[in-house]
């Protein structure tokens, strides 16, 4: 099939020939070819020192060239230095300095020759630095202290890196500073104030440098400005003198402009051609001044002229020698204007006139190298030849040079040679490598044999034809099998083979044959070409005049040729349409609904092919509407006339009439289907469509009996649904779909139960649905098992081996035919109850309440199923402390999966405990293995089961209770402690007390009367204490002791006395204020002035706080005990209370939860009370905040 190549009209051809023009002169690599350089680094080489550093060099050539290097005009041994490699193939050097070495090691100038037996070629002069980002130099900033309105500059000075670093001002928060026409950062990185304001004042003025090659930002140290008001200053000035010194500082003047920089009336600016030229001018000066540019005797160049930072820089893109003279910046404000005249000359580096091309010669032919440049100043032109200057190498009497030029005459194959031209100035220089090659090769033609062009009639066609050999061929196009050559009277024939149809018509289409000739022999290749219509516009859009809230349609037809596909666009003002609902384009038609003054503007349609583009435009112009009678706005009436047309199998044209909008466009219209065969009476979405369409194309399914409806909807809402449209039974056809959910799954050992979600009727395309089935064995070799079932969800394969992996397929037929070949999903026979124990059972006891249990898997075949995981059953079967064996119910551990061990975690201490371990499939258990037996040992025991007090006296408590309710262990002994609790609730000494285990009631003698005593109890096992109880009980009161007590604060003289001394104190605080009020002193507060004690913080006056004030009382209600009321039930009987203390309190003997890898889970049965600690903290009770935490 031919390539296919299109044309559009303009530059495209052109760009094209010129491409083929530069690729005319490639010589085919497969012919014996000097050196060409194909790649190289750039000349200025900036590397980064943390990474390996590449020197770029690849040629090509024939025979593959060799490559050198030399460093510093030196030959470049790599072989010696064992970090320098070549990469293979090609002349790039790679320098490892990762693994050793230094960057700067390899700063140098660096040049690669390739060379091969036709010559060598060289590369740029390619200058290799590191790149460098030096850290800014210490120093001391002094703080800035002006007047508001004065001017202002903050210098940076950057430290000198390679490339130069990124200026930017910053705070401390990585903020951009605000820069505006006062205030604003010149190219030098200094920040320039015209005047400053108290704003300004801040203390993180701080400038960054940002190297970007090495991605690395340095920081200056902040500079702090404070900028101080007049009244501010003549607050300071006062402060500091007397009142005849003071005269008091005056606001800062208005004053002219004077610039900041550059200094001076005039300055120089020197610039290289190609370059962009900055010219700044900052100014100070109060008000703000603004700046203006002007260049002397003549203008400022349109399209290449930019203002920056505020217009106080002017930059002129790709500046040429025509930019220099003299450019005038003016800063101006109300009380003035100064200038500054900066002188511009601009100087160019060498640039190309013309490079030297690559020669082809045949034997005795004579060619010529030209080599022309310019520059500012004119450049030197220097030759060499195969890297070695012409005025030094082996002559050659084929060769002549004149200046800028080389002539070569009956040239041989040994005048085959690289030549370089170098042009150069004191702003840089050129280097180009142009090889002369002498071959002698029959022609080729280069160009894709049968390539199809595609052009667009009356339009140019270019036909392709490169070619090469040696001496040139001749190049001769013909039309058709036996035409004529065709000559330049209708065609154009260029130099690089291509034929040039200026106008191409219809009878231009055709077989085009080029053939290529020289003296060696001869060539030939044909294409073809083909002519289209022009995409034409027949309906151009008109112009509209519109009323604001209205509906405007533009139209816009389009003919084009039959085979080339058109895309339409609408644009807006030669830009994308609004990204608005309101715009809405169909067809040939572009509507804007809701017009608003924006909308206002010039609409552009374009057609464009893959040969070519047409547009047309139109305005639009929004004008106010006419006054009108508020309208009444509702939904829309709904569509009526409903008719369908081009009925076809699937698919079927509707087409409605809308009913009234009732003043709100319609946004859409929503169309709906009744199947009147499968499901009578339910309306389902068909489609919807642009409120501007009244036609709809709907796709159907086969074997339904459609009617429709349509319903129009606006911004208010939608409307009732039209009339029913007529029916219409599509023809049946063959199922497009298979039921989907296919599974097969045993209920039994021996069957399949395969199951799938069947079609409904409008999936069913036709009469008769029904389903094949088919089966087999997924790792046999049997042939599908298949039947046909009716319209059913199951059927059941029986007298199958047990759990083996089945292929399943359920495929919809009807009576027109089947549908399209089901994908197979796999499924399995039912299961049957495992066959074999796991076996090798072990437990290892972690602790008394966790063990770990280990056992083989068994083989997967004896499962006869899903594995579903292992079950342990255990049990406690004896209590080691009561020794009696009594029966407690099972408990059952489930591990998933094809684990082989587990953790039974919440075990009881100093138990007898069995367990058994069984595989678990879909099915059901396993057999079970043999019984294993462990024990876990002992623990620490829970609290005592209660504890009660009776029978107080006057010197003795007697105390009863009962043993903890989980022992865990054989009971040693049992702990009391108590001390008594005095009148102000404090905590007397600890006694500690040692009961035998087998004791439940105990006495106390020789206890302080009428006094309250708090007990701690708790029971031990020989691996430590258990939790313990608390409970709280008073000694009997001595009556006759109580009977000699009187109570002061009910007697009559006692009153008395405590109101008189309330009166006292509060005469006394009268009299205290009143002189305090006159500003008088106390007799004592002189005193202490007079006779202060250092030590003693005194009273602020000032700011009338009173220091640090500590109650003896408060310190005591820290350590007072609960109250009584919350202390103990009436029945004095103390339960267990929870506790906030850390698990670290609870030891060993916590009955903890596990995870299965034995992982702590943070429950545990028992907590106990902290003992109260020993020495002088005896005293002390728990704090309120754990009194409170003890109730969460």
């Amino acid at each position: 099939m031919p390539k296919k190549k299109h044309f559009s009209a303009g530059r495209v051809p052109l760009i094209l020939f010129l491409c083929q023009m530069i690729s005319a002169l490639d010589v085919p690599l497969d012919l014996v070819q000097p050196p060409t350089i194909t790649q190289q680094s750039p000349k200025d080489y900036i590397i980064d020192p943390r990474e390996n550093i590449v020197i770029q060099c690849e040629a090509k050539g024939r025979p593959p060239p060799s490559f050198s290097w030399t460093r510093n005009g030196t030959h470049f041994d790599i072989d010696k230095d064992p970090l320098v490699t070549m990469k293979p193939g090609s002349g790039t050097l790679v320098i490892n300095i990762l693994s050793e070495g230094k960057a700067e090691t390899y700063e140098g100038v660096y040049q690669c020759t390739a060379r091969n037996e036709r010559g060598a070629a060289i590369s740029n002069n390619i200058v290799v630095r590191p790149s460098r980002s030096p850290l800014w130099t210490k120093e001391r900033l002094e703080p800035i202290t002006l007047r508001n309105g004065q001017s202002l500059v903050l210098p940076c000075r950057p430290p000198i890196g390679l490339p130069p670093a990124i200026i930017f001002w910053m705070d401390n928060s990585f903020q951009r500073l605000p820069q505006s026409e006062r205030v604003s950062q010149g190219l030098n990185g200094d920040l320039y104030f015209s005047n400053v304001l108290p704003e300004d004042t801040r203390e993180d003025y701080i400038c960054y440098a940002r190297f970007n090659h090495t991605q690395t930002i340095q920081q200056k140290q902040p500079i702090s400005l404070k900028v101080i008001s007049v009244d501010e200053l003549n607050d300071t000035i006062a402060a500091n003198l007397s009142d005849t010194e003071f005269y008091g500082a005056k606001p800062s003047k208005e004053r002219p402009p004077t610039f900041l920089t550059p200094e001076g009336n005039e300055s120089l600016k020197e610039e290289l051609r190609g370059n962009v030229l900055s010219l700044e001018c900052i100014a100070e000066g109060l008000p703000t001044p603004v700046i203006y540019w002007i260049k002397e005797d003549g203008t400022l160049p349109v399209n290449r002229t930019f203002y920056r930072n505020f217009k106080k820089t002017l930059q002129i893109t790709q500046v040429s020698e025509a930019d220099s003279g003299n450019y005038q910046c003016i800063a101006k404000n109300t009380l003035g204007a100064v200038h500054h005249t900066i002188s511009v000359t601009v100087k160019a580096a060498p640039y190309w006139i013309s490079a030297p091309q690559n020669l082809v010669l045949s034997p005795g032919e004579n060619g010529t190298l030209i080599c022309r440049a310019n520059g500012n100043p004119k450049p030197r032109i220097g030759w060499l030849t195969n890297g070695v200057p012409v005025e030094i190498a082996p002559d050659d009497p084929s060769r002549k040079i004149d200046g800028d030029t080389i002539m070569f005459s009956n040239v041989q194959e040994r005048s085959s040679a690289v030549y370089q031209c170098n042009a150069s100035n004191e702003y840089g220089y050129l280097l180009a490598n142009a090889f002369v090659n002498v071959l002698a090769e029959p022609p080729r033609i280069l160009t894709s044999a049968n390539i199809l062009y595609q052009v667009i009639a009356n339009r140019p066609a270019l036909l392709d034809c490169a070619f090469f050999g040696s001496p040139l061929p001749t190049i001769e196009w013909f039309k058709g099998t036996k035409g004529r050559a065709l000559h330049e009277d209708i065609y154009v024939l260029h130099d690089n083979g291509t034929l040039e149809i200026p106008v191409a018509q219809k009878d231009s289409a055709g077989t085009y044959t080029c053939v290529a000739r020289n003296k060696l022999g001869m060539a030939k290749n044909e294409v073809h070409l083909e002519i289209k219509d022009p995409t034409r516009i027949i309906k151009q859009p008109e112009y509209a005049v519109v009323q604001r809230g209205s509906k405007v349609s533009f139209e816009c037809k389009v003919k084009h040729d039959d085979t080339l596909i058109p895309t339409i666009m609408w644009l807006k003002d030669n830009g994308e349409l609004p990204n608005d609902e309101r715009f809405s384009v169909d067809k040939d038609h572009l509507v804007v609904t809701d017009v608003s003054d924006d909308d206002g503007g010039t609409y552009t349609c374009a057609a464009n092919t893959t040969l070519d583009s047409v547009s047309a435009s139109a305005g639009l112009r929004v004008v106010a509407p006419t006054p009108t009678p508020a309208p009444i706005y509702d939904v829309p009436n709904p569509p009526f006339d409903l008719e369908l047309t081009n009925q076809l199998d699937k698919s079927v044209q509707l087409t409605w009439t809308p009913g009234d909008d009732n003043n709100s466009p319609i946004t859409k219209f929503i169309i709906e289907y009744e199947d009147a065969m499968h499901e009578a009476g339910i309306w389902h979405h068909q489609a919807e469509v642009s409120g501007t369409q009244t036609t709809a194309q709907l796709t159907l399914s086969p074997y339904v009996n459609y009617s429709f409806r349509v319903m129009a909807e606006n911004s208010i809402g939608r409307s009732v649904p039209s009339e029913a449209s007529e029916q219409y039974l599509t023809k049946a056809a063959e199922p497009d779909q298979n039921p989907t959910s296919v599974e097969g799954i045993g209920t039994e050992p021996d069957n399949l139960v395969i199951t799938w979600k069947p079609l409904n009727g409008f999936q069913s395309n036709g009469p008769g649905l029904q389903y094949k089935v088919s089966w087999r064995q997924k790792d046999g070799d049997d042939e599908w098992t298949s039947v046909v079932v009716a319209n059913v969800s199951k059927y059941i394969v029986s007298g199958t081996p047990t759990f083996v992996p089945y292929l399943i397929k359920v495929q919809a037929l009807n009576d027109v035919g089947f549908a399209p070949e089901p994908a197979a999903v796999m499924g399995h026979s039912g299961e049957d109850l495992p066959m074999v124990a796991p076996g090798n059972v072990r437990v290892n006891v972690v602790n008394s309440t966790l063990a770990e249990v280990h056992w083989d898997p068994v083989p997967l075949k004896s499962v006869r199923g899903h594995l579903q995981g292992y079950r342990i059953y255990y049990w406690k079967a004896q209590s080691s402390s009561k020794r009696n064996r009594r029966h407690i119910e099972k408990k059952i551990l489930t591990f998933q999966g094809s684990k082989t061990h587990g953790m039974l975690p919440g075990l009881q201490p100093y138990s007898h405990y069995t367990l058994n371990v069984r595989v678990v499939n879909g099915k059901g258990e396993g057999p079970a293995s043999t019984d294993r037996a462990f024990h876990t040992p002992e623990g620490v025991p829970s609290a005592p089961s209660s504890l009660k007090i009776v029978n107080p006296t006057l010197d003795s408590l007697t105390l009863e209770w009962d043993p903890p309710s989980h022992p865990n262990g054989v009971l040693t002994e049992y702990t009391l402690r108590y001390q008594p609790i005095n009148s102000t609730h404090e905590l007397g000494p600890l006694v500690d007390l040692k009961i035998p285990a087998n004791k439940t009631r105990w006495t106390l003698k020789h206890l302080n009367f009428s006094t309250r005593y708090k007990f701690y109890f708790y029971a031990q096992t020989s691996v430590g204490s258990g939790s313990q109880i608390t409970e709280e009980a008073i000694t009997t009161v001595d009556e006759a002791m109580a009977s000699r007590q009187v109570d002061i604060a009910t007697q009559g003289w006692f009153i008395g006395l405590m109101c008189a001394v309330a009166l006292l104190i509060l005469i006394l605080l009268i009299v205290c204020f009143i002189r305090r009020n006159k500003g008088g002193k106390y007799p004592v507060k002189e005193k202490e002035d007079a006779h202060a004690d250092p030590e003693i913080q005194p009273m602020k006056e000032d700011d009338g706080t009173f220091g640090e004030y500590r109650s003896f009382e408060s310190d005591a209600e820290d350590h007072k005990p609960l109250k009584k009321g919350s202390r103990t039930p009436s029945d004095r009987t103390v339960k267990k209370e929870d506790s906030d203390d850390s698990l670290v309190d609870y030891g060993e003997g916590v009955n903890g939860q596990f995870n299965e890898d034995g992982s702590f889970i943070g429950q545990y049965s028992g907590k106990k009370e902290k003992e109260p600690a020993e020495g002088n903290e005896s005293s002390e009770a728990p704090s309120p905040v754990n009194a409170m935490n003890s109730f969460v």
